[in-house]
């Protein structure tokens, strides 16, 4: 066969063998880097999937363990004291020895319906998730819920007219740690109220 003026070569069994091994091997280093590509890509979804999924496992459990948290029965004032504190660092109090729970009450000019009034007007500028359950002449508690996992914080007041104080307690009721946070809110509530 004459194209163009040259003779093509016949094709013969020991062209044939070296030309099918060449293609052999091209279509074998092909699959084998389609099935790395495959695996690498197989890898990476497994990973991403693993940082959704466990991120949103624990924030459900998070958001499901402060739903099921009910309210203490132990709540309120007896014989002048509100109740103690949990053994957990989540929580402070006037009327506790445990220095690490420890706050100073906040002295009060005037008399109790004053003073729970400018309680109330404190928490209501500030506290814009706070809830007030129970209210007498001399005591208030509140129920703060946190933004994101909706945890509940009970924060009690208890306004002692004979030594003229302000007594409180704001304990979480579910976990260990607060993270410092009934510590910073009620900082900031007895700023208020110290203006």
């Amino acid at each position: 066969m004459v194209e163009h003026g040259v003779q093509a070569a016949p094709l013969t069994g020991h062209h044939l063998l070296p030309m099918l091994d060449s293609l052999l091997e091209l279509i074998m280093n092909q699959t084998a880097e389609s099935t790395a590509e495959k695996k690498r890509k197989s890898m990476t979804g497994r990973i991403v999937r693993r940082l959704i999924i466990f991120p949103m496992l624990a924030i459900a459990g998070l958001y499901f363990l402060s739903m099921t948290s009910s309210k203490p029965t132990n709540l309120g004032v007896v014989d002048g004291q509100l109740a103690k504190c949990p053994d957990s660092p989540n929580c402070v109090s006037t009327q506790t020895d445990d220095p690490k729970k420890t706050m100073m009450a906040v002295p009060f000019i005037g008399d109790s319906a004053q003073t729970l009034a400018k309680i109330k007007t404190a928490i209501s500028s500030d506290c814009p998730r706070a809830k007030l359950c129970t209210e007498s002449e001399s005591y208030l508690h509140y129920e703060f819920t946190s933004l994101l996992f909706r945890f509940v914080d009970d924060v009690e007041f208890h306004v002692d007219d004979s030594n003229q104080v302000v007594h409180f307690r704001s304990a979480s009721r579910v976990g260990h740690s607060d993270l410092g946070a009934n510590r910073k809110r009620m900082k900031k509530i007895c700023e208020s109220l110290n203006q």
